[in-house]
């Protein structure tokens, strides 16, 4: 697998690292990267938001994805939905050096959050998420696999 992902932030990321990763986030701790340049250019508004100057950082991943415990959702079906819930929650679950799949961006943690407090079943979330198009998240949660998959290729301010 080889591609350009990217990822916004108020830095220029010339090393990413898996140390400075915020918990319980969709696929928990890791560096977070996607293939969708639309996307990271709409997520600088709330670093904007925090009166801070929003960075595109752009890169190039190279990975053998049958050398690394890899993990793909296609879709926002139950097994996406558990693993979400479970890591937003704190809870331990299998851990991989890449996992990829849905975001689960405003309109779509409106529908997790209705599932997570019990006030809706996990049918009817899985029913409403199935008429929603993913956004795209890549998260590495390997050191080794960032160090030796991602090389930083340029970044550029976002207005």
């Amino acid at each position: 697998m080889e591609m350009t992902v990217y990822h916004t932030s108020d830095l220029t990321i010339h090393n990413p690292d898996v140390l400075h990763s915020r918990k319980y986030l969709d696929f928990g701790s890791g560096f977070y990267v996607t293939t969708l340049k639309e996307q990271a250019e709409k997520y600088s508004a709330k670093i904007r938001i925090r009166g801070k100057q929003p960075v595109l950082n752009i890169y190039e991943l190279k990975i053998d994805v049958s050398t690394i415990n890899y993990k793909r959702f296609d879709n926002y079906n139950e097994e996406w939905l558990d693993y979400v819930a479970a890591c937003r929650d704190g809870r331990n679950v299998e851990r991989f050096d890449i996992i990829e799949g849905g975001i689960a961006n405003d309109k779509v943690f409106d529908t997790v959050d209705l599932y997570f407090s019990g006030r809706m079943s996990k049918d009817d979330a899985l029913r409403k998420l199935a008429f929603t198009k993913p956004n795209w998240q890549i998260c590495i949660t390997s050191q080794a696999v960032l160090d030796n998959s991602l090389k930083f290729i340029n970044s550029e301010n976002l207005m």
